[in-house]
């Protein structure tokens, strides 16, 4: 692999869809706004116009079809440097739909939509644990997407796993607009204690007060997830689309970009993209 460059910045975390209102029911009225197609010539706009110069794509429907789309996506589109798809982990299939996947260069983890689930435990059960476990046969990263109710059962499944690699989606979706910090703080602090954990700066302008949020509303939780995690373990993401909810792709950016200016050059560059590299252990560009 050739040595990062430090230029080489990533938007760990966005989507893409051609909108169906069958498989996206969880689009409400609320959210007419993206009820449409994005697409990756739609995205490359937007990274140029903030100097980023790749992404990372994750899944938002729970099917194979919608993995197997993606890569293809990743096929066509060299700025899109790795799929977090979908199989399901708690099928005895799991191994044949890994199998279908192994050797996809641009596959660099999985992810369930946990937060929905109705069971605060789901990650418990034993089936999703067995899942859970074959990733690291392929190498491959699982993006946990929860809320803050559902800490403390993030917080078992890494003591379970020490050597699998974990990264916490949109820092767990705090409650932004209530200004409340506990008990998701005290929570964040005990989860960033397992090294094999990281966290997406991303996800945050939903989780605030939409088009009424000021940049100082969300320095309270960064801060927190600052001090639990370090730098090193820290990644940019917009939740594009999903952001424009809330704010625009450059103000979401920002107010990551924004935070981290009194940092050292090769903190920043890590969270705007190294870190992100390593991680995903994404193939980097001469």
């Amino acid at each position: 692999m050739i040595p990062p460059n430090q230029n080489d910045r990533i938007d760990a975390h966005q989507h893409f869809w051609r909108y169906n209102p069958a498989q996206h029911a969880w689009m409400t009225e609320e959210m007419a706004a993206i009820r449409k197609n994005f697409l990756p010539p739609d995205l490359k706009l937007l990274l140029d116009r903030v100097g980023f110069t790749g992404c990372v794509v994750v899944q938002v429907r729970q099917s194979l079809e919608e993995t197997r789309w993606l890569l293809e996506l990743a096929g066509r589109y060299d700025f899109i440097r790795g799929v977090v798809g979908w199989v399901d982990l708690r099928s005895p299939e799991l191994p044949d739909q890994m199998r279908e996947f192994a050797g996809r260069e641009k596959l660099v983890g999985v992810r369930h939509i946990v937060q929905d689930e109705p069971d605060d435990e789901f990650m418990l059960g034993e089936d999703f644990q067995r899942g859970i476990r074959l990733l690291a046969e392929f190498d491959l990263a699982y993006d946990v997407l929860i809320y803050p109710r559902q800490l403390p059962a993030a917080l078992r499944l890494l003591e379970k796993f020490p050597s699998q690699l974990f990264v916490l989606d949109h820092i767990a979706k705090p409650p932004i607009a209530e200004g409340a910090l506990e008990p998701w703080a005290t929570h964040i602090r005990r989860l960033a204690q397992a090294p094999n954990l990281y966290c997406k700066l991303s996800g945050m302008v939903t989780e605030a007060r939409w088009q009424a949020w000021r940049e100082d509303d969300f320095r309270p939780y960064l801060d927190i997830v600052f001090e639990a995690f370090g730098p090193a373990r820290l990644m940019i993401g917009s939740d594009w689309p999903v952001c424009t909810l809330a704010a625009s792709y450059e103000g979401a950016m920002g107010i990551v970009m924004n935070y981290i200016k009194p940092l050292s050059t090769a903190e920043q560059e890590g969270i705007l993209g190294a870190n992100c590299v390593r991680f995903y252990k994404l193939t980097v560009r001469a």
